[in-house]
């Protein structure tokens, strides 16, 4: 028989389930660093390997893809390991502290060019094996720190408006990177020294977002431990049978198939508009007023994102998750198919299309993760126990394996086509027109594709406002039966 006398009368422990403005504040800033450093990998590493440092599209695509694949053992070992971690500072803090400083220094090694581009096979063992340590150091950080969604509150909607909050960081640290990309590309004309600054800068950054968000959330986690101290105990059960419950677990699979297919469709399109944009749409001879064009494009989608964030959150409030993501993905698949018609020279109308393509984006980054906390719960409710980290770990290497299945098939197509690599003499060679195809059918049929496919899946998701609700009116009841 417990006593509870103390929590109870504990001035740490929270009255509500509302969060504080400085605690979402803190909570969202955890996630700047991951979202500066992804977004700029995502949509620059693989024309930084393939122009400046003279790695062939193929063997590009192909270090990217085993860095993905490596999180296939990487992620479910965090994810279990940070569920039977036990320290005074929890589960998941440790993880977060120790893993920034490598996870910046990962970051930097990236954008360093070690031999010359005779040597391929160098070039590719180095970036092959610098993908795998960054990797692992994102996975430490960032894994755990997803992994705090549901030891902040159990409110339903809270939930949202935490993921609100954590995804304008995400968006918004996506918009900064691009601003100080472009930026640091007017003051260093130099390629090589430009990406250098780029990774110094942006690996400071990410060290001090996730100590801002240890600081600011580590009073709330520690007063909901003390109120449900069921969130803070390791689980013990062996990995096998941890995955074995997870996917017996019906509407998580659901989760996994929404966001994959969400997550397919952002990473198709951003590892392929560069090229897009240089060789399809070609608005100038001039390289500069090209990577501006691409940096423009790249900010009216996330900046309408991070707008439309806040409305999808009171949309969410009053109509669910689900009407939100059918009207976001349904905007989104207008965009999409409408990217493969677009001809070169119209300029208005493909901005037109990336506004309403950021109405979706908003979508895919807010209300997969909102679902999925609801899924954790209802396998406490079966279970007894909390795993967050073996539900998160496969959501955060599933979003790592579409980005390298996406970018994979991508530049393995563009090199089959006959992709033709940019110089100092012809920085935007005329490519073949099987390049340009394949340019086009990766940005338009394939992302809809998954579009559509996800928005059959979310039909069919079980977990309502209501069932929610009552998931977690037994799990109440439960838990005070036992302390009594």
């Amino acid at each position: 028989m417990n006593d509870n006398s103390s929590v109870v009368s504990s001035p740490a422990v929270p009255k509500t389930e509302k969060l504080s403005f400085f605690t979402k504040l803190a909570y969202g800033a955890g996630d700047l660093g991951s979202a500066v450093t992804a977004n700029i990998l995502v949509f620059f590493l693989s024309p930084f390997l393939t122009d400046v440092a003279g790695l062939a599209p193929g063997l590009a695509g192909l270090t990217q893809l085993i860095g993905k694949i490596w999180d296939a053992v990487n992620d479910p070992i965090v994810g279990v390991l940070s569920d039977r971690t036990n320290s005074k500072w929890g589960r998941r803090y440790p993880w977060m502290i120790f893993g920034a400083f490598p996870f910046a220094i990962f970051f930097f090694l990236q954008w360093i060019i070690p031999l010359p581009p005779n040597n391929q096979w160098g070039l590719f063992w180095y970036y092959t094996i610098i993908s795998i340590l960054f990797n692992a150091c994102y996975t430490a950080v960032n894994l755990p720190y997803t992994a705090l969604t549901p030891e902040l509150t159990e409110d339903y909607d809270e939930r949202t408006s935490l993921n609100s909050f954590r995804f304008t960081f995400s968006i918004g640290g996506s918009i900064l990177s691009v601003i100080i990309f472009g930026l640091i590309t007017l003051i260093i004309p130099n390629e090589r020294i430009k990406y250098i600054v780029v990774g110094i800068i942006l690996g400071l950054l990410s060290i001090v977002s996730v100590f801002w968000c240890v600081w600011g959330t580590r009073e709330r986690v520690t007063a909901i431990a003390a109120q449900h101290p069921e969130t803070e105990e390791p689980v013990g059960q062996p990995i096998l049978e941890q995955l074995r419950i997870v996917f017996s677990n019906k509407p998580f699979l659901y989760v996994v198939g929404i966001y994959l297919c969400s997550w397919l469709a952002v990473q198709l399109t951003a590892a392929i508009i560069p090229y897009f944009i240089r060789f399809w749409m070609r608005p100038s001879e001039d390289p500069q007023i090209v990577n501006q064009v691409i940096n423009q494009v790249i900010l009216v989608v996330q900046g309408t994102a991070i707008i439309m964030l806040f409305v999808w959150n009171a949309v969410s409030d009053r109509y669910g998750k689900k009407a939100v993501y059918f009207m976001g993905m349904s905007l989104w698949i207008i965009a999409q198919a409408g990217l493969f018609f677009l001809q070169p020279g119209q300029n208005t109308i493909m901005y037109i299309l990336c506004v309403l393509a950021g109405f979706g984006v908003s979508v895919a980054y807010l209300i997969p993760w909102s679902m999925l906390p609801d899924v954790i719960e209802l396998d406490e409710l079966r279970t007894g126990q909390r795993r967050e980290g073996i539900f998160y770990s496969f959501i955060v290497f599933l979003q790592k394996v579409c980005l390298g299945l996406a970018v994979f098939v991508v530049l393995q197509r563009l090199e089959f086509s006959g992709y033709i690599s940019p110089t100092d003499a012809i920085p935007l060679p005329q490519q073949l027109p099987e390049v340009l195809l394949a340019i086009r059918i990766s940005i338009g049929p394939l992302p809809t594709l998954a579009l559509i496919i996800g928005l059959i899946l979310a039909y069919f998701y079980p977990i309502t406002r209501e069932v929610h609700a009552e998931i977690l009116l037994q799990l109440r009841e439960r838990r005070g039966s036992e302390n009594n």
